[in-house]
């Protein structure tokens, strides 16, 4: 790819993503235009980007997902790339295409190992072919239920149901038994549909009591691929992360560098260009399988780059630009460890229910190695018609412990008030022994556990509640002191104190 240099980029997405790339275009001397619909007119991408351009109502498929529309902007103000961040128009092939077409340069991978890696059966097919290990399953949708559950039988129960077009836990449903297996197709169709205009499920071996453990890949257009070590993302509520580390507490050396170079090699499959991660699952006897490829910065990207020192969203726009990456793999090294907690508007108490809303009062914790990547302020309406994540704490530490017990300090210094937010329930997570000890899986997140968390709230809520009626009862004031009536508090303490008038 023939260098070339960047003066102004089109950032196609809000939130702290969004923010996040502004500073590092900032730091490159790159002007930025950031997009915003109705909502987001307020949002903190809008104030900090070079200029802002209103694309619409609040409807995604209005704003955020109009690709022609986000075109269009990016030519009118002269802008020479695009970067999706996440979701949106992150992994829609199309839109990087017609990016490309209209003489843009796509921060991203080609359009070409986006469509490779955004089918689930196809990537399957792919990682198969290239020699990645792979989780036991189809590798193409049922014709109807019949076919469905012969192949189900053939795998052998447990199975896991998931939308070959999607992500995020959306349309991913487990099997125990046959009894269970229609309901559960019929029900990760109707997400799948409803997610991704897809309804397209396939079958795998449902691997019981995993860790999700991923790999950060950046390659350039110079045909160099590295790997920047995993990060551990088995805290997961609805299969969606929730808590993610860096490095894996429990992986062997070994089983590591195993799994870095497999990395490496789905990476090279598709001609990879970019910052892209490669997941897997790790199952209880050491043995992993992949599990798919994310064709786009990854929301835990900072940890790793608070474990290695290397800017990842500068290292995206540098490989855009052509240039080749400035470290080797010999260089890359795991400094310490890492965590981020996702700060989302939500309620634990109500199965991680969205909690929208203003944004009353909002001060983030400070101190060493403490970084918060937000894009909301005091005062700020967070919008119902996107996701609730409204900022990442990262938190680095010399070891394991230390990171763990300044996480924990970070939490109690973040004050959000108006909205509900999960970080009472992170803190809970930190004292749990099975945390701490790092032997813990993907159903860490029990009933159980939301119930402990949610019994300590209402018990602090009560006490605050008591302590409260106890002080405005010791401070009440008292009728005054007629000769042989009840003499006020503050008039006895300063009779104590000589004051008034027998001081005279």
């Amino acid at each position: 790819m023939k260098h070339q240099v960047f003066r102004r980029v089109l950032i196609a997405n809000r939130g702290e993503i969004a923010v996040r790339i502004i500073r590092a275009c900032a730091e490159l001397g790159l002007e930025t235009v950031a997009v915003f619909s109705e909502p987001d007119r307020e949002a903190l991408h809008v104030r900090f980007a070079t200029r802002a351009v209103a694309i619409g109502p609040a409807s995604p498929a209005e704003s955020y997902l109009d690709g022609e529309k986000l075109i269009r902007v990016a030519l009118e103000n002269d802008c020479d790339a695009v970067h999706p961040g996440y979701g949106f128009l992150s992994e829609n092939a199309g839109f990087a295409k017609a990016v490309d077409a209209a003489g843009l340069v796509w921060i991203g991978p080609s359009p070409e190992a986006i469509l490779a890696m955004g089918s689930k059966t196809g990537a399957r097919s792919i990682m198969e072919a290239a020699g990645v290990p792979v989780v036991p399953g189809t590798l193409g949708p049922s014709a109807d239920f019949q076919d469905l559950s012969e192949k189900a039988e053939a795998i052998g129960y447990p199975v896991m149901l998931k939308a070959s077009a999607g992500g995020g836990g959306k349309g991913m449903r487990l099997v125990h038994s046959s009894g269970e297996l229609e309901r559960a197709w019929e029900a990760a169709r109707s997400e799948a549909a409803k997610s991704f205009g897809d309804d397209t499920v396939y079958l795998e071996k449902a691997i019981l009591n995993p860790r999700h453990v991923e790999v950060q890949v950046m390659a350039d257009t110079h045909g160099n691929v590295v790997h920047l070590f995993e990060r551990d993302c088995s805290v997961q509520r609805r299969h969606q992360k929730v808590i993610e580390e860096s490095p894996c507490p429990v992986l062997p050396e070994e089983t590591r560098q195993a799994m870095c170079a497999v990395a490496i090699q789905a990476a090279k499959a598709v001609d990879y260009v970019g910052a892209g991660t490669v997941e897997f699952l790790l199952a209880q006897d050491g043995s992993f399988y992949f599990l798919e490829m994310n064709t786009r910065l990854q929301v835990e990207h900072p940890i790793t780059e608070m474990v290695t020192g290397i800017d990842l969203a500068k290292t995206q726009l540098r490989v855009a630009m052509g240039e080749l990456l400035d470290f080797k793999q010999s260089e890359i090294q795991v400094h310490g460890h890492a965590m981020e907690f996702r700060i989302y508007a939500e309620d634990p108490s109500a199965g991680f229910l969205p909690a929208p809303g203003l944004i009353e009062a909002y001060r983030e914790p400070a101190g060493p190695w403490v970084r918060v990547d937000s894009g909301v302020y005091a005062g700020f309406e967070v919008p119902i018609h996107y996701d609730p994540m409204i900022a990442k704490l990262i938190v680095w530490g010399r070891n394991r412990q230390e990171c763990i017990d300044r996480s924990d300090r970070a939490l109690q210094e973040y004050r959000i008030t108006g909205i509900k937010t999960p970080i009472a329930f992170f803190r809970h997570v930190l004292a749990q022994e099975s945390f701490r000890s790092g032997v813990y899986d993907t159903g860490f997140v029990t009933p159980e556990l939301l119930q402990a968390v949610n019994g300590i709230r209402r018990e602090e809520i009560a006490a605050i509640v008591a302590a409260v009626a106890q002080y405005q009862s010791d401070h009440a004031p008292q009728p005054r002191d007629r000769g042989g009536g009840t003499t006020s508090a503050w008039r006895q303490d300063a009779r104590l104190r000589g004051v008034g008038r027998g001081a005279r």
